[in-house]
This record gives C-alpha cells, sequence and structure tokens, in this order.
C-alpha cells in the first residue's frame, strides 16, 4: 500500500534581537523538525524553512560567554582545537547559532537537510 504525504512548508521569520541562545535555538529547531504542525510525523520531514535577522543581537545567559568552549579534532595527535565562545561570536555570530541548532537537531539522516532549510542573516 503506498501512501503520499502532502508536505507544505511555510516560512518561519523570527527576529533574534534579546532573545536567549539556547531557547531560541530549540524553538528553530522544533519549526526545522515540524513537531509544531498537528499532523507530524516521526518519519516525515515536514519542518517548515527558518528565516533568523539580527543575530549579531542575540543575549547569552549567565556566564556562558566567558565559560563555553568549543572543541574540534584534527584526527591527528594533538590536533585538539579550542575556541572560546566570545571569540566564536564575535567572529561570526552565525555560526554559533547554527551550532546551537545543529546540535539540538536528531542526529539522523535528516539533519542535513534541515539545516539547509535554516536561513541566517
Amino acid at each position: 500500500m503506498k501512501s503520499t504525504y502532502k508536505i507544505t512548508r511555510d516560512v518561519y521569520k523570527v527576529d533574534a534581537t534579546d532573545q536567549i541562545l539556547g531557547r531560541f535555538a530549540s524553538d528553530i529547531a522544533i519549526h526545522l523538525i515540524g513537531k509544531h504542525k498537528p499532523n507530524w510525523q516521526k518519519h516525515v520531514d515536514s519542518g517548515d524553512v527558518v528565516e533568523v535577522s539580527n543575530v549579531g543581537k542575540i543575549a547569552l545567559s549567565g556566564q556562558k560567554i566567558d565559560q563555553k568552549v568549543y572543541h574540534r579534532h584534527s584526527g591527528f595527535p594533538g590536533g585538539i582545537k579550542e575556541m572560546p565562545l566570545r571569540k566564536a561570536f564575535e567572529k561570526n555570530p552565525s555560526w554559533v547559532l547554527k551550532m546551537a541548532v545543529s546540535r539540538m537537531l536528531p542526529k539522523n539522516k535528516h539533519r542535513t537537510e534541515r539545516l539547509k532549510r535554516l536561513k541566517i542573516s
């Protein structure tokens, strides 16, 4: 039995001014997944397109700006690199938001497709 799903993608426009990073990223992730829709199904990628503006004016709660550190590794011995949140945010605030949203999405085959629907300006 073949079933067809009618997927309609709306455009969800949000302003990041004075929004807390984590709460804002979780709201974006819910809209990218499509969990806010009444016809949500786990195996169907029915999320919306999310357009974010004013990313440079996003707020960070607590001491995260000084304490949070992003890690990455090259794969070679001694190849660990660290970047504090303050430096990353000054360099590229849209990257910080994209990483927060990416880490809140489920780690499955839909993740890259969902991140492509995140438009940050």
